[in-house]
């Protein structure tokens, strides 16, 4: 192998672990929003705002990185392949940071109002998107195409938690119309973290595309 390709594999390699680091950020800042949620912590969600700027810094770095490496290596074939999954993970992962602070901003406007509705279901799709997240990280970095595979499937499970929400929230609007502006915003965060699945979803379809070089629709 020449030079110029050991040098090229470090590069790559070095952007794996920024991904990897990405993927940690966006475990913390969605588990620590919705816990914020749960716990009707302002402060806390204040915080987490600011939070995202990291992996927001992050993704321009592997971005400029990727330029640089595709404009003076001019990688071939899989490396290539490998290149362009990350620059759209990290698109992904960025994408999963705003909507963690989205739920955060929610939780800020709500503030002290007792919740209309038990939160129940919003924790259980924190839970499983974080299962996926933390499975996708697994499989990204074993090459597992398998695990990949099977952790896009759960995203089903995020969508029909979605559903019980948006019932229990329009239960709530009809109940009382005085109900609407928060069930609205329930509603709303209940939608974040069913994009969050997708998000993680097409993640998963990148794992496997850098592997195998197939583009697989997962959702």
């Amino acid at each position: 192998m020449k030079k110029n390709d050991n040098n090229l594999g470090l590069s790559i390699n070095s952007l794996k672990e920024i991904s990897i680091e990405m993927m940690d950020r966006c475990e913390n800042i969605v588990e620590e929003a919705v816990n914020a949620m749960v716990e009707k912590n302002i402060e806390k969600s204040k915080e987490i705002i600011g939070l995202d700027d990291d992996i927001d810094n992050l993704r321009g770095y592997i971005r400029e990185q990727i330029i640089e490496l595709i404009a003076l290596r001019q990688p071939m074939a899989k490396d290539l392949r490998t290149i362009y999954a990350l620059s759209t993970m990290s698109t992904e992962l960025e994408r999963i940071g705003d909507y963690a602070v989205n739920i955060a901003m929610e939780t800020i406007k709500i503030g002290e109002d007792e919740y209309v509705e038990e939160l129940i279901d919003i924790p259980k799709m924190k839970r499983v998107s974080m299962d996926m997240l933390k499975s996708a990280k697994l499989a990204f970095i074993n090459s597992d195409v398998k695990l990949a595979h099977k952790t896009a499937l759960q995203d089903d499970i995020i969508d029909d938690l979605y559903n019980e929400v948006y019932i229990d929230c329009i239960s709530a609007m009809k109940r009382d119309e005085r109900n609407i502006p928060q069930a609205v915003r329930l509603l709303l965060v209940g939608r974040f973290l069913e994009r969050i699945g997708d998000h993680v979803t097409n993640i998963c379809e990148m794992i496997i595309y850098s592997i195998k070089g197939e583009m697989l629709e997962l959702d």
